[in-house]
């Protein structure tokens, strides 16, 4: 019995044995093998005195997607364009800044003549009570809204005409024989004085002063550099402008950081024959002057093809030559005059302008003098835009009126004189499209045919606005 029993006892606890490890076996396997993105705790095996909560626990964190995430905030000011942009585009609004535009495109006057002009803006800046200083450059215009400190950012636009005759034909076109707004100078005034209206709105906003900068005689050169003599820059920080271009759709803006327009200077020669000379008590034959003239007009081209860098953009251009009405007989003097434009160095131009034609002209026994009309500022440096200037612009562009309105536009061969200013203080200037084949503004500056599309105008004033008070925001 007691060998039976031990047999017994021993048969138990093999049995227990292997029932233990079939579990722990049981159990790890369950363990091992749990889906870590099964959602159901209730099919999944534990091993024995594991708490089945906690693991419940860690496979939810695990198969639970993280929250979403927070919307992006507004970009900061974002709320004040969208305003800027509807009082822009009020019926109201809208109705009088193009009543502007035309009475000023009716009314063309030339440089340092914009006497009516003048008066128009003063009495519009009046009823809006701005305060402004006048005359600068003798009928320019100084005016100002805000707080009247620091920071101090510009505006400009300017104001002449073009002696041009005006070949549309529309219910506002110039009564003035022989001047037209062929640069749409006053669609610039119109935009400006819309932008001062919205900026004298919202006057309690702005955390610094707007200069409002009306300009005489851009297209002469003149009116830029007396402005600043005058006192236009003073305190002024920064400064912008627009101009408007028949190369982009209407509304759309397009600018660049760097060199965006070219510099220009002008010449003017007097080809001289010289006296004949005498040999054995006879006078040589006159020197012909014509054939002298011919040789230094193309020597010229010489100096951008095969001196100028050719990844340089340079133009030498001779655009009169005047050597009289006479059928018969040889002039005496022969007039050539043209335009040389770069975006490097303009005196290094001006330079070799001088050398050929001089030196060229003594060929054919004849003398050249020259005058490149420095005395009156007329050599235009390029326009410069800083980096900081356009990045704004552009950010202004695209916040206000989408991505798709912004474009980089290369650099031309045109001028501005705003490059007096840009010479000055950080600056950027940019184009506003005018282009509309429709309405047929598709004809470029200087154009008998130029014509604009009005349904742009409430776009530049909100831009101008726009720029300068983000301008002060970010400054002030």
């Amino acid at each position: 019995m007691k060998q039976s029993s031990s047999n017994y006892f021993s048969l138990l606890i093999i049995l227990l044995i292997i029932i233990l490890s079939f579990t722990v076996c049981d159990n790890i396997t369950a363990v091992q093998f749990i889906s870590p993105s099964s959602s159901s705790s209730s099919a999944t095996y534990f091993p024995s005195g594991v708490s089945n909560h906690h693991h419940t626990i860690n496979i939810t964190q695990k198969t639970t997607p993280p929250p979403p995430r927070p919307p992006p905030l507004l970009k900061a000011g974002a709320g004040d364009l969208e305003e800027i942009l509807q009082l822009a585009t009020k019926p109201k609004t809208v109705d009088w800044i193009k009543s502007v535009r035309r009475r000023i495109h009716q009314n063309p006057e030339l440089a340092f003549e914009e006497y009516e002009t003048s008066g128009l803006i003063r009495g519009e800046l009046d009823e809006l009570e701005i305060s402004y200083k006048y005359p600068l450059a003798k009928t320019g215009i100084r005016a100002w809204v805000g707080t009247g400190g620091p920071p101090f950012v510009a505006l400009r636009a300017d104001m002449d005409a073009l002696p041009i005759q005006e070949a549309g034909d529309w219910e506002y076109k110039s009564k003035n024989d022989g001047k037209m707004h062929a640069c749409g100078h006053d669609a610039h005034v119109a935009m400006l004085l819309g932008a001062t209206k919205i900026l004298k709105s919202r006057e309690h906003l702005l955390k610094g002063t707007v200069i409002l900068l009306f300009q005489p005689a851009e297209e002469k050169g003149n009116g830029a550099k007396k402005m600043i003599a005058d006192g236009a820059l003073q305190d002024v920080e920064a400064i912008f402008a627009v101009h408007v271009s028949h190369q982009s759709p209407s509304g759309t803006i397009g600018s660049r950081s760097g060199p965006l327009l070219a510099g220009c200077g002008f010449f003017r020669a007097v080809i001289s024959a010289a006296t004949p000379d005498l040999v054995d008590g006879r006078q040589l034959r006159r020197a012909d002057t014509v054939l002298a003239a011919s040789a230094a007009v193309i020597s010229l081209q010489g100096i951008v093809s095969r001196e100028a860098n050719p990844l340089d953009s340079q133009v030498v251009s001779v655009t009169l030559v005047d050597g009289g009405n006479q059928f018969s007989i040889v002039p005496e003097d022969v007039v050539i005059a043209g335009t040389f434009r770069a975006f490097s160095d303009m005196q290094k131009l001006l330079r070799r302008i001088d050398e050929v034609i001089k030196e060229q002209v003594k060929v054919f026994r004849c003398s050249a003098t020259l005058d490149f009309f420095e005395k009156e500022y007329t050599i235009y440096p390029p326009t410069m835009n800083d980096d900081r200037m356009h990045e704004h612009v552009k950010n202004v562009a695209i916040d206000l009126l989408g991505p798709e309105k912004f474009k980089i536009v290369p650099p031309v061969m045109g001028a501005e004189d705003f490059s007096f200013y840009s010479e000055k203080i950080p600056a950027a200037f940019y184009y506003i499209g005018i282009k509309n084949e429709e309405l047929g503004s598709i004809h470029s500056v200087h154009s008998p045919h130029f014509f604009i599309d009005e349904d742009m105008l409430p776009t530049g004033a909100a831009m101008h606005a726009a720029i300068a008070e983000r301008y002060l925001n970010e400054h002030g």
